[in-house]
C-alpha cells in the first residue's frame, strides 16, 4: 500500500497558482530594471553583460541594426530550439520573457536622452550597471520566470553535456563576453568581466537576501556545558541530534544552533573557552522561520 502518492508537477502548478499577481509584477519590474540598465549603462558604453544583450551590443557596433529587434530574432530561434530539445513545458515557461524584454528593451532606449550619465570614465557605469542588472534577474528568478536568450542555451548545454547549470552560465556567457574583445577591445573586456560579476553576485543577493544569522553545528565532548552556555548566557535555543563518526564509529551529540550575526564571535569564543579541542562549522542561514 503505497502511504504517499505525491505528484511533483501537481506541486509544481499549486506553487505557480500562490500569488501569481505578485511574482508577475516582480517579474515586471526585473525587468524594467535590467532594460533600464541595459540602454542607460551598458549599451551605450559598449559594456557586454553576456546572453542575447550581449550579442546585440556586439552585432550592432558592426551592423547598425536596432538591439532589441537582435534580441527579439534570437529569442525565437532560441524558443524553437528550447521546443525541440527541452520540450514543450519548458519552452512554455520562458515564452512571456523571451517577448517582453526586448519589447521593453525598445521602450527604454531613449532613456539615456532623458537621464544624462557622464560616460567618460567606464567603471561607474559598469558598477551601476551591473548592480541594477543583477538587481532585475534576481526579481525575475526569485518570481519563477527568466528572460529566455540564454538561459534556453544554459539548460541545453547542462542536459547534453551533462554538467551544471551553473558551469554551462559560465561557458555561454563567458564566450560572449570574451568575444567582445575583437570588437571593443581589451579595457572594455576587463570592465565587462566585472559587470558579469556584480549580475551574478547581486542576482544570488536579491534571491537568497542577505545572511543575518549564523548556524552552527557543534560536536564537543563537553556538550552540555556548550548546551548551558548557549541557553543561559546567549538566551538562544540548541537543537540536540544524534550522531556517528566515519573513522571511530562512535556515537556523538551534535548541537545546532541558529542565532544573529551579531552574537558569532560570543559563541565562537564560549566554545572555544569551553573546549578547545572542539570541532564546529558555520554557516549562513538566509532564511530563518519558527523558533524564538
Amino acid at each position: 500500500m503505497k502511504l504517499f502518492n505525491v505528484d511533483n508537477r501537481t506541486i509544481l502548478k499549486e506553487i505557480q497558482k500562490k500569488s501569481y499577481i505578485k511574482r508577475f509584477l516582480q517579474f515586471v519590474a526585473g525587468l524594467f530594471c535590467i532594460a533600464i540598465s541595459y540602454n542607460l549603462f551598458l549599451a551605450p558604453n559598449e559594456l557586454v553583460p553576456g546572453g542575447v544583450g550581449g550579442i546585440a551590443i556586439i552585432l550592432s557596433s558592426l551592423v547598425k541594426i536596432d538591439k532589441s529587434l537582435v534580441i527579439l530574432v534570437f529569442n525565437i530561434i532560441l524558443l524553437g530550439l528550447s521546443f525541440v530539445t527541452l520540450g514543450k513545458e519548458k519552452t512554455r515557461a520562458t515564452i512571456l520573457g523571451a517577448i517582453l524584454f526586448p519589447i521593453l528593451v525598445s521602450l527604454t532606449s531613449n532613456i539615456s536622452s532623458i537621464i544624462t550619465i557622464d560616460n567618460s570614465q567606464l567603471l561607474l557605469p559598469a558598477v551601476f550597471g551591473g548592480v541594477l542588472f543583477g538587481f532585475g534577474s534576481g526579481l525575475i528568478f526569485k518570481a519563477g520566470f527568466t528572460t529566455g536568450g540564454t538561459d534556453i542555451i544554459n539548460q541545453v548545454l547542462s542536459k547534453y553535456l551533462k554538467i551544471g547549470v551553473g558551469k554551462s552560465m559560465l561557458l555561454s556567457d563567458g564566450l560572449i563576453v570574451l568575444c567582445s574583445v575583437f570588437t571593443f577591445g581589451i579595457t572594455h573586456l576587463m570592465y565587462s568581466i566585472v559587470v558579469l560579476y556584480l549580475i551574478s553576485f547581486m542576482s544570488d543577493r536579491v534571491i537568497l537576501g542577505i545572511s543575518d544569522s549564523k548556524a552552527f553545528y557543534i560536536i564537543t565532548e563537553k556538550d552540555e556545558e556548550v548546551k548551558a552556555y548557549v541557553l543561559k548566557h546567549l538566551g538562544h535555543g540548541v537543537t540536540i541530534f544524534k550522531a556517528k563518526g566515519g573513522f571511530k564509529k562512535e556515537s556523538r551529540n551534535v548541537l545546532l544552533c541558529v542565532l544573529p550575526s551579531k552574537d558569532y564571535y560570543r559563541l565562537k569564543s564560549g566554545i572555544n573557552e569551553i573546549d578547545k579541542d572542539a570541532f564546529f562549522v558555520v554557516t549562513d542561514a538566509y532564511e530563518v522561520f519558527g523558533g524564538e
